[in-house]
This record gives C-alpha cells, sequence and structure tokens, in this order.
C-alpha cells in the first residue's frame, strides 16, 4: 500500500495500441505492444492478455499505462 500522496505522483497516460504480436519468449503467454502516446512518443510494453483478447483485435485500442 502506499499513501494518496504516493499515488499522485505516478504519471498515468492514456495511449493507443498500434501494433501488437506474439510474445512467444515470455514464459506466460503475452503479447508485445507498441503504444503511441503522442508527445511522450512510442513506448513498448507486454501485456498478458491472450485469454481476453485476439492480436488482431488490440491495434486501434486505447490503454492507460
Amino acid at each position: 500500500t502506499f499513501s494518496f500522496d504516493d499515488f499522485m505522483k505516478v504519471d498515468i497516460r492514456c495511449g493507443r495500441v498500434i501494433q501488437a504480436e506474439s510474445f512467444p519468449e515470455a514464459r506466460k503467454p503475452a503479447y508485445k505492444l507498441t503504444i503511441d502516446f503522442g508527445e511522450l512518443g512510442l513506448k513498448k510494453s507486454s501485456a498478458q492478455i491472450t485469454d481476453l483478447y485476439e492480436v488482431d483485435d488490440l491495434v486501434g485500442k486505447q490503454v492507460v499505462a
């Protein structure tokens, strides 16, 4: 747990997934994502959401990170 003051220090942004691909090297099933955060640029991440989404369904989705 952390305090509300610590939470207010966290930088939370909304971005749009512009590329998604399988991540077979991951220990648990996951996707590699390239996310456009506008002025912050493109960032890469991974997500263990293979049970919820198909890789083709992720492009264009908005995410919070």
